[in-house]
């Protein structure tokens, strides 16, 4: 039997719409049809000659195939049981594509191909997901703003990655479900997930509960127990406020990192775990590092993907958003009849500084909530605190103009105006600055001139 030409195989491949790589033993790639680079956002030339995990460097079986030597969509595979893995493919210009990736094998011929990746653009079956309200699975996260946009697609790629994370943001500002929504998007999503309140245990506890103990370690352990590092082995660990941890403990939280080993108290064998470590803070680890409260070998270790959570000021275009999702929920807990904020709460939301950020938020709808005797709540249902640090109206327009145009958009059309007017009196003029602040483009801002009869003017 006559073997086919590479050349022939890639003019009928050419014509798919899955995309494929063909690969020689040492995994570079030898051949690319046009779907596959389109996908992966590469010229085919640029492609051909590259190593397949370096092409797909943050996906689950990169690490793998590196360590192996061969490519570990294959391992234990057979014709009728592929192994398929769904990734989030950065491509050079950072757009994020959702793809099924598998690979077979191929018989040996002159062109020294040993296996085809294939690749099927999943952007469809997402958008149906998030037509589905699913969001790619970001758990409670809600947010539309480029901040928050910005925060997803870092999740995403930290999610394909088992390197560590830390997390850093302001309390309260949605730290701990950053973390949730990494595990849920890895490949350990279906393993445990576990968390530890560094700052809620006194250190001897703290310790015990991180790497466990053996009966009689110290006074009340009566039984073996193990830490929650075993507990979670095969899945993931965040360490919560990982600034507060005591040296002694950093110390050996070090070696855990280095050597994937706990040793329990009272014991002095160690036990293999694997485990990916995710540590939040709302402390600046740097100054800790400075005055030596933190040591900056662990740090380092931590610092792999540093992940920022916005404080909720910084993404105050989210506000109504937010609201709104935790107040159904409480109306759900409370067994109320729909309720709905008045326009008054809405800009008082939207003006007030929100130190605590979203656990603050939740508290104040929560008391207003209760303290609301109908089915609108109105400023007075706030506590009086939060009303007496709301800023002057000219302050909130002059510090909020983008955020209310984009809630009023449609539905108060001279308000708009206003607030659109005052944007390019600030930007004296200059439609690209008044556009970026308001957050729309600037064809957008010259369609609305033009709808309020001023685009001759401004």
């Amino acid at each position: 039997m006559n073997t086919i030409s590479l050349k022939n195989l890639n003019s009928a491949l050419e014509k798919l719409e899955e995309g494929v790589l063909f690969l020689d033993e040492q995994r570079n790639v030898v051949a690319i049809n046009q779907a596959a680079a389109l996908m992966i956002g590469r010229k085919q030339v640029d492609v051909v000659g590259k190593s397949c995990p370096g092409l797909f460097p943050a996906t689950p079986c990169a690490h793998t195939c590196e360590v192996s030597g061969k490519c570990s969509l294959m391992a234990g595979t057979t014709k009728e049981n592929k192994l398929i893995q769904d990734i989030v493919f950065a491509r050079p210009d950072g757009t994020l594509v959702p793809l099924h990736m598998w690979a077979t094998a191929l018989l040996a011929d002159k062109s020294q191909t040993h296996c085809a990746v294939v690749l099927r653009n999943r952007t469809r079956e997402v958008q149906l997901e998030e037509i589905a309200g699913q969001r790619l699975r970001m758990g409670n996260l809600v947010g539309h703003s480029h901040a928050m946009q910005i925060l997803f697609r870092e999740i995403l790629l930290s999610a394909a990655s088992d390197a560590n994370v830390l997390i850093t943001g302001e309390t309260g500002s949605g730290k701990e479900l950053v973390a949730q929504a990494i595990h849920d998007n890895s490949s350990r999503a279906k393993k445990p997930y576990l968390q530890v309140h560094c700052a809620a245990l006194p250190e001897n506890l703290l310790e015990a509960e991180l790497f466990g103990h053996s009966k009689n370690a110290f006074t009340g352990a009566t039984t073996d127990r193990p830490g929650r590092f075993e507990a979670a082995n095969g899945g993931t660990l965040l360490l919560d406020e990982i600034g507060e941890v005591p040296l002694g403990i950093q110390v050996k939280l070090l070696r855990v990192l280095q050597e994937k080993e706990v040793v329990r108290l009272g014991e002095n064998h160690p036990r293999k775990v694997d485990v990916r470590i995710i540590a939040a803070t709302h402390r600046d680890l740097s100054a800790l590092l400075k005055n030596g409260a933190f040591r900056s070998d662990l740090y380092y270790r931590l610092h792999v993907l540093p992940l920022r959570v916005p404080s909720l000021r910084e993404r105050c275009e989210d506000i109504p958003l937010i609201a709104s999702a935790i107040l159904a929920g409480l109306v759900r807990r409370y067994k109320r009849e729909e309720v709905t904020l008045s326009t008054q709460v809405t800009e008082l939301l939207l003006s007030y500084e929100w130190p605590g950020n979203v656990r603050e938020l939740v508290n104040a709808l929560e008391y207003a909530l209760v303290h609301s005797d109908g089915t609108l709540i109105l400023p007075r249902h706030f506590p009086v605190e939060m009303r007496d640090a709301t800023p002057a109206t000219s302050t909130l327009e002059s510090k909020n103009n983008a955020l209310l145009t984009s809630y009023y958009r449609g539905s108060a059309a001279e308000r708009e105006k206003e607030i659109i007017l005052a944007a390019l009196t600030e930007a004296n003029g200059n439609k690209s600055t008044a556009a970026e602040k308001l957050g729309m483009s600037r064809t957008t801002l010259w369609k609305r001139l033009k709808q309020y009869g001023v685009a001759n003017n401004a």
